[in-house]
């Protein structure tokens, strides 16, 4: 078998089917299983798998065995020579696993291979590419330096900003939202340290992938989106756990550095102090209008029922989604994508190239009944049955 993708899924019923649909389509022509592991979710989301994928393996855990555990778990029952991490908030194109195995096959001591990803909104997500995190490269993330100087190799190695989002290369360290790897090398590393429940796993098992002299490499020649992406709000409690996994690095393989301490204590207060400035953030303006991306007449009804807002329905041109003529420039719009009319491909092409014109995105997935997706790079995701 050439792949197994393990999905470990915590209570987010809604993407968690989305995210299998996608992957459903993107390994119908691999030799690949797909193995889902539920760590005692609250929700239906065991349910909905035995319902709508009785034939995907299943793993219920009795209890939230964090990250790393979860994944090992699952590792264990996986036949294929590659896995996939995956995160069950990610949606994948019909090619990302073919591109990414043909880039994975020419390579010599492979170490791990991330992909582009790119948030609800389009937005590129930084942390598809990382440097080693040292006690400077992270006071460097903590205060925002990347940004200000992101061509000075002083202050550019968080994100790994020598190489460009669309530029494929080595890197340090990749996100546990998409990685993917041969299973020898998995079992070689002793897969995820279960230590450390949660937000050091990738960066530790990158680290270790380097220190056995293989090559982690950013392939960005596919586009994931990853709905939560950074979506954590850089506030005091965030502050704390970002000091504590980094505490769990140094500790595992250099040493506890108290500069790093010191800069992250002041983060935590100086972030605790602009929260209090700013307030609450504003809810977000509900869309004035909605274009439906679809060959679907009765689907724009249904939609247009449910709510309760006008919907104008657009198809694509010689295999390309043109909406400019359809929306209002003075009107909010949210676009929805029907993925049982543009596959999720386009679908994710089209986030991608619409970013940052004032656009809200929702996608319907195959053969389901709600529309789902997140409207800015700090919230959670929506789901709205149809």
């Amino acid at each position: 078998m050439q792949l197994s993708v393990i999905i470990l899924n915590y209570n987010v019923r809604y993407f968690l089917e989305q995210c299998v649909l996608s992957v459903e389509k993107a390994i119908q022509h691999l030799d690949a299983e797909i193995i889902v592991i539920d760590n005692n979710s609250s929700d239906d989301s065991c349910a909905m798998m035995k319902q709508r994928f009785p034939n995907i393996k299943l793993i219920e855990n009795k209890e939230n065995a964090g990250f790393p555990k979860g994944n090992n778990i699952a590792v264990r029952e996986a036949q294929g020579e590659y896995l996939c991490i995956l995160n069950p908030d990610t949606v994948v194109s019909e090619d990302t696993f073919e591109k990414v195995l043909a880039f994975a096959q020419k390579q010599t001591d492979l170490g791990i291979v991330g992909c582009k990803l790119i948030d609800g909104t389009g937005n590129f997500l930084p942390e598809s590419k990382r440097g080693i995190p040292t006690p400077w490269v992270a006071f460097t993330k903590i205060f925002g330096l990347y940004k200000w100087f992101p061509k000075s190799t002083l202050f550019n190695q968080y994100y790994a900003q020598h190489l460009g989002k669309n530029q494929t290369g080595k890197v340090d360290i990749l996100v546990g939202a998409f990685m993917v790897l041969k299973r020898k090398l998995y079992t070689e590393l002793g897969g995820f340290d279960e230590n450390c429940f949660m937000y050091a796993d990738d960066i530790d098992l990158s680290y270790r992938a380097l220190l056995l002299q293989k090559h982690n490499y950013y392939f960005p020649e596919t586009t994931v989106i990853h709905y939560k992406g950074e979506s954590t709000v850089k506030d005091a409690t965030y502050m704390k756990h970002f000091r504590e996994f980094m505490n769990f690095f140094y500790q595992k393989h250099f040493k506890r550095s108290v500069f790093f301490n010191v800069m992250a204590r002041f983060g935590a207060f100086y972030f605790s102090l602009v929260k209090v400035f700013q307030g609450k953030s504003k809810p977000q303006k509900a869309p004035e209008q909605y274009v439906l991306v679809s060959d679907n007449e009765l689907l724009r009804e249904k939609t247009a029922t449910r709510l309760q807002k006008s919907v104008e329905r657009t198809t694509m041109e010689n295999g390309k989604i043109v909406i400019s003529q359809t929306i209002s420039k003075a009107q909010k719009t949210e676009v929805i994508l029907d993925t049982n009319y543009t596959g999720f491909k386009r679908a994710i092409a089209f986030l991608e190239e619409n970013k940052n014109k004032s656009l809200t995105f929702k996608m319907l997935p195959v053969e389901s009944d709600f529309i789902i997706g997140s409207n800015s790079s700090n919230d959670r995701g929506e789901v709205i049955k149809l």
